[in-house]
């Protein structure tokens, strides 16, 4: 659900320039998290597609499966809103999106027109399928332009990346918590999700979802995810919390997603159990050093690689040059992990509406070395501002 659908949407704008200058005439797209980048609308589950057209002149079209028809208009902000097959008493175009797509593009005079679609997420068969549709039509892929038009945040959006970064804040304080209770992997993960959901009951309005983007075969009704390793198990990265209490020494890694009307937020903290032996203290001094020497050139005209640079220098001055990451971060919005990372090869400049996660990390294995600390930052005119605000540095409990 979008924020407020009366509100303009800037991006809406940035994707017909960027198709523009591309000489792409409509974008047609599928993909869960784009359909509601360019609508306001997320159904939750995709069984039958949301389909997007977006013409280079003019209004865009939504064409959704006639049983999510009253749903998608009343969430999403998209005035020309079609439906497709068959339920109840809702008028359609026809029994299949197919039909009612090459109607769509028939008329809005695109038979013989540059489409974009994204080659990195359409499936081999949809895409023949949509060309079978219009065969006059050029097809060129679409993945990258968007991408780069979704770097740049509206309004609506930073608005709920604040409210998802909030939630992730008290999910972070109550696992810390249920860490610093003597509690296992699991029930921090508990204390976290519980938090979040009792905030979300109890404080939010209903006009905010923390759904996420489902697919073919399932739905994600409630997109707040917490993971708890710890031990030797951080080096996993990601998988589900076990009965493991912490023993004293270890570090613990939180891991924390939240969402709220489908933008995401990040809030990951490393908590030492009591006071830690010598190298894993060292590690996490390192690391929170960089963090500080990175955070005056988080600001617009700052390239994202400059970031990894400093990253990579502090590291390679501490003596881990064998240990340097691949990258020190990502974006992030409508996904939880956008597809642009911190690293030294992005040419990424940071702009003023940009949201990224700070991740600069170190793993060790043979020494039982890890760290996990990030955070969610949006670049504002003059800097930036740190939208995950729980307790940080070194946290000992």
């Amino acid at each position: 659900m979008s924020l407020d659908t009366n509100s303009p949407r800037p991006r809406i704008a940035r994707l017909k320039a960027a198709m523009a200058e591309k000489g792409i005439d409509a974008l047609v797209t599928f993909k869960p998290e784009h359909t509601f980048y360019m609508s306001g609308f997320n159904p939750v589950l995709y069984s039958h597609p949301v389909v997007m057209i977006l013409p280079a002149e003019g209004a865009p079209t939504m064409l959704v499966h006639a049983l999510r028809d009253a749903h998608g208009r009343d969430e999403g902000f998209v005035e020309d809103t079609r439906a497709y097959g068959v339920w109840s008493t809702t008028k359609t175009m026809g029994p299949t999106w197919p039909e009612a797509l090459q109607k769509i593009l028939t008329e809005k005079g695109l038979a013989n027109a540059v489409i974009g679609m994204e080659a990195d997420s359409t499936p081999m068969a949809r895409w023949s399928q949509v060309q079978a549709l219009v065969p006059e039509a050029k097809f060129e892929d679409s993945s990258k332009l968007i991408d780069r038009c979704r770097l740049i945040k509206d309004s609506d959006e930073i608005a709920m990346a604040r409210v998802a970064a909030d939630l992730a804040d008290r999910g972070m304080d109550a696992a810390i918590a249920a860490l610093a209770d003597g509690g296992t992997e699991r029930e921090a993960h508990t204390a976290s999700l519980i938090a979040m959901n009792k905030h979300w009951t109890n404080a939010l309005p209903d006009d905010i979802e923390v759904a996420d983007f489902g697919g073919l075969e399932g739905g994600m009704v409630n997109g707040l995810a917490t993971w708890v390793l710890s031990g030797d198990r951080m080096f996993r990265n990601c998988d589900n919390s076990i009965s493991r209490t912490p023993l004293p020494g270890e570090t613990v890694a939180i891991f924390i997603w939240a969402v709220a009307n489908g933008i995401h937020a990040e809030n990951e903290r490393t908590v030492a159990m009591g006071p830690l032996p010598e190298k894993r203290r060292r590690a996490l001094d390192t690391i929170l050093d960089i963090r500080e020497q990175i955070t005056p050139v988080m600001k617009p005209g700052t390239p994202l690689a400059e970031l990894y640079d400093i990253t990579k220098a502090g590291l390679i001055k501490a003596g881990y040059d064998a240990n340097i990451p691949g990258r020190i971060g990502h974006t992030i919005g409508i996904g939880a992990h956008e597809h642009f990372s911190l690293d030294g090869k992005t040419d990424v400049v940071l702009e003023p509406g940009m949201l990224f996660t700070l991740e600069p990390n170190l793993r060790v294995p043979d020494q039982g070395v890890a760290t996990q600390i990030s955070d969610t930052i949006l670049i504002t005119d003059d800097g930036h501002e740190f939208l995950t605000k729980s307790r940080g540095g070194y946290i000992e409990v």
